[in-house]
């Protein structure tokens, strides 16, 4: 098979770079795109100051993020090699902006975690990592990435290299297996220079190691795969009136959405929820309203074959599994809190699953998780940024899976029912 149709054919690969402030992401994803030829000329000449090329500006485009010299919000590219393709995405690393890196998360296949080694202690075998390196990896695991890689920068800007890489390496192994988070690779690199990014280093044993570069590794990393093998599960998001004139449709309604799991095809039994009306798959349509199945994580119309109380923000179960999964009233979740108002028992709260909107109220706060120790601790309320573990009383049951097991069933987000912000990301236990 010659190398152009393999890359026609692998999916692409969605990654993030995250980690703490000026740890250097942006300046990491300006050398993946300048060094693997993912760059125009005339797009490289507008990024330079004082006749350097400043290879953070090539993500940071937001003229607050420019005039700050940091990433706001999360800015995606994309570029290729022989090999595949990449959508990545430039993380924030400021402490106020994790809820623009949680959105970003939630749909990676893999993380790029930058540690910056001139601000740690790099002489000390025993040090410590940085809050937001371990908070940015915590969420990581939390948020069920799959591939997870940390990546040590600015070696270059260190008396010895080989020693910081060696100790900062062994604290990574160490926090790693406290968190019990599962690490792709651990590789050195120097953004600025362009070292063991895209090119391997000038010394081939540079930091002594000799293992393969960063985009070696993300060019051999899994994609994450659909939850095809698990019952039918329909989010409907939009309602189409088709003309009675359509011969297959026969002026039946078409509703939209994004198939969450299974594969919608002609002739399955659906449970509608929460009517709990039951009716058969006419016709499935995909994203183009051609006629055949449709999988996971694909967007597709679905035709029912009799009129039957559907809407906005109801779900569509196979009937076997309406009947298997049973409807919450009360949930306990992991959550990572966004809002600059404190989490606090008694407070309701929109609870959004798929595109279901349903009040829910706060019943107690388990604890809360410090991101130091990770030990778990009774708290009576969760401040921006803390992660912690809610019950949650429903007005009405939601169908959900343990996280674990689906990230689209068991993903909710809590909005503010006065301001209408995203005040939680939840993760169902």
């Amino acid at each position: 098979m010659s190398t152009a149709t393999t890359q026609d054919t692998r999916p692409a690969l969605k990654f993030i770079t995250c980690g703490s402030v000026d740890d250097g992401k942006s300046t990491l994803i300006g050398r993946l795109l300048v060094d693997s030829k993912a760059v125009l000329q005339d797009h490289l000449a507008g990024v330079q100051r004082q006749g350097e090329t400043d290879l953070a500006l090539l993500t940071d485009g937001l003229s607050s993020e420019r005039e700050q010299g940091i990433t706001i919000d999360v800015a995606y590219r994309y570029f290729s090699t022989e090999d595949r393709k990449f959508i990545i995405g430039d993380a924030p690393g400021h402490e106020q902006y994790t809820r623009n890196m949680v959105t970003a998360a939630s749909g990676a296949d893999a993380a790029v975690v930058l540690v910056d080694a001139t601000k740690l202690p790099w002489q000390d075998a025993e040090l410590a990592l940085l809050p937001q390196t371990r908070r940015h990896s915590l969420l990581l695991k939390l948020l069920r990435v799959p591939s997870v890689i940390f990546a040590v920068n600015k070696l270059d800007a260190v008396a010895d290299s080989a020693l910081a890489f060696r100790h900062i390496a062994a604290a990574l192994e160490r926090f790693a297996q406290d968190a019990g988070l599962s690490v792709t690779a651990t590789v050195p690199v120097s953004a600025l220079k362009g070292w063991n990014v895209v090119d391997a280093a000038a010394e081939t044993d540079w930091c002594g190691y000799q293992g393969p570069t960063l985009l070696e590794i993300l060019e051999h990393l899994p994609v994450t795969q659909a939850d095809v093998d698990m019952p039918l599960s329909f989010p409907v998001q939009w309602v189409e009136k088709q003309s009675a004139s359509s011969d297959t449709r026969q002026g039946r309604r078409i509703f939209w959405g994004r198939v969450a799991t299974g594969q919608a095809r002609p002739g399955q039994t659906l449970r509608i929820l929460p009517s709990g009306q039951t009716a058969v798959i006419a016709q499935v349509l995909s994203h183009v309203r051609q006629a055949g199945d449709v999988s996971a994580n694909h967007g597709a119309g679905i035709v029912l074959d009799r009129e039957v109380d559907v809407s906005r923000g109801d779900w569509l179960y196979a009937d076997d599994a309406a009947n298997q999964i049973q409807g919450q009233r009360t949930l306990r979740a992991t959550v990572a809190w966004l809002d600059d108002e404190a989490l606090q028992p008694g407070r309701i709260y929109w609870a959004l699953h798929g595109h279901r909107w349903v009040k829910a109220k706060v019943q107690r706060i388990v604890h809360r998780l410090d991101i130091h120790t990770l030990e778990e601790q009774d708290a009576t309320q969760l401040e921006s940024n803390a992660i912690g573990h809610i019950e949650l009383a429903l007005q009405e049951p939601l169908l959900t899976l343990p996280y674990t097991q689906s990230r689209t069933l068991g993903a909710l987000v809590l909005v503010d029912t006065a301001s209408h912000r995203t005040s939680g990301a939840l993760m169902v236990l």
